[in-house]
């Protein structure tokens, strides 16, 4: 039988109803200092749990240096692994799943956000084009940041284990590894951001390195059948983006299938920079038909999604699940508006990043 949005899921050891899943989602809306997740943001991710879904949740540094915006949650501190506990809570309250996304941001930082002011770190000394968020909120031109070097890099990969291990107190069913959007892991895969004539840069192998390092050892404290990872291999987001991206990412999705990771979450490159501005970047591939031949387990897609376009992607079997941002923040009962076929609700992008209730846990569920 051919599946639908609708059916069933196993994805590594989670069982799901169905395959409409919450996108991670950065909102700026943890406490501040601190970056602890708030009873604000309990009730958000309450609202949004049906029985049987999976939410991933938003991007959360695994340690000071891998922060890049103000109010975005962290899970390397005891308050934060606290707070992130009342959040899973009410959603295994409802019956539902949730995994963290484990985020690192490298050089799209800001030394206001950085331990003792310091650089952030990245692969090589390169400056992303464009603007930094500071911890005040305001955006000023990204600096060079520091090549890290080799010897920093075990403790690096052991800050990751260290995140998983924090997000299985925390009551999380799993962790996304985050190795999208222009982020650390994506600037060592891109020979754009990585300059670095070691282990970990020049060939393709040697920039997969770090990532495959990484998924090995979240891998190893959650157990693979808990843990994912989202790429965009033809995203453009913070000055990212890879001049022949398919012998790059051939390799390394492939590597990563030898890992046996529960999923693989691809955002497709018309949605790359889409929570920034309204984009359709035309006449581009599909990253999930792209790479379904070279992925054996359950592959999520993200990006610009509807109803009716998640339906026929599931059914021609170029993704298991499909992952929807902007309408989920919009509308906290998506699922069932989309197996009723309901109208949605439009989201307020002024209202996506920082500020309270408003544009958060104020928008209308529809009547049972």
């Amino acid at each position: 039988m051919t599946p639908t949005l609708f059916s069933p899921l196993d994805i590594g050891a989670l069982h799901l109803s169905h395959r409409v899943v919450m996108a991670p989602l950065t909102r700026m809306r943890a406490s501040s200092p601190g970056n602890v997740p708030t009873t604000l943001n309990v009730e958000y991710y309450r609202q949004r749990t049906t029985a049987g879904g999976l939410i991933i949740a938003e991007g959360s540094q695994i340690s000071q240096k891998g922060q890049g915006m103000p109010a975005t949650p962290g899970i390397y501190s005891a308050a934060q692994i606290e707070g992130w506990r009342a959040v899973t809570d009410a959603v295994h309250e409802k019956s539902g799943l949730i995994v963290l996304q484990l985020w690192h941001v490298g050089r799209i930082s800001h030394s206001s956000h950085q331990p003792n002011g310091g650089l952030p770190v990245a692969p090589s000394a390169i400056a992303a084009a464009g603007n930094a968020f500071t911890a005040n909120s305001e955006r000023v031109p990204f600096e060079q940041p520091q090549a890290l070097e080799a010897t920093e890099i075990p403790a690096l990969i052991e800050s990751y284990a260290q995140a998983a291990r924090n997000a299985k107190a925390a009551g999380f069913d799993g962790v996304e590894i985050h190795g999208a959007n222009g982020y650390l892991l994506e600037q060592f895969l891109q020979s754009r951001s990585n300059h670095r004539d070691d282990n970990y840069g020049g060939s393709v192998e040697n920039r997969s390195r770090l990532v495959l390092e990484v998924a090995a050892a979240v891998s190893a404290e959650f157990g693979a059948d808990h843990v994912g990872i989202r790429l965009s291999p033809y995203g453009v987001a913070n000055d990212s983006g890879e001049d022949d991206p398919l012998p790059l990412y051939t390799y390394l999705i492939s590597e990563l299938a030898k890992l046996d990771l529960a999923y693989l979450h691809l955002i497709e490159p018309r949605a790359s920079g889409a929570g920034q501005a309204e984009v359709d970047h035309k006449n581009v591939p599909s990253a999930s038909e792209l790479f379904r031949p070279v992925w054996p387990n359950v592959l999520i897609a993200a990006g610009n999604y509807r109803g009716d376009s998640a339906e026929t992607l599931i059914a021609k079997g170029h993704a298991d699940a499909v992952a929807f941002g902007r309408l989920f923040i919009a509308n906290p009962d998506l699922p069932e508006r989309l197996r009723r076929n309901l109208d949605l609700n439009a989201y307020d992008r002024g209202t996506f990043y920082g500020g309270g209730q408003e544009g958060y846990t104020d928008y209308p569920a529809v009547a049972s």
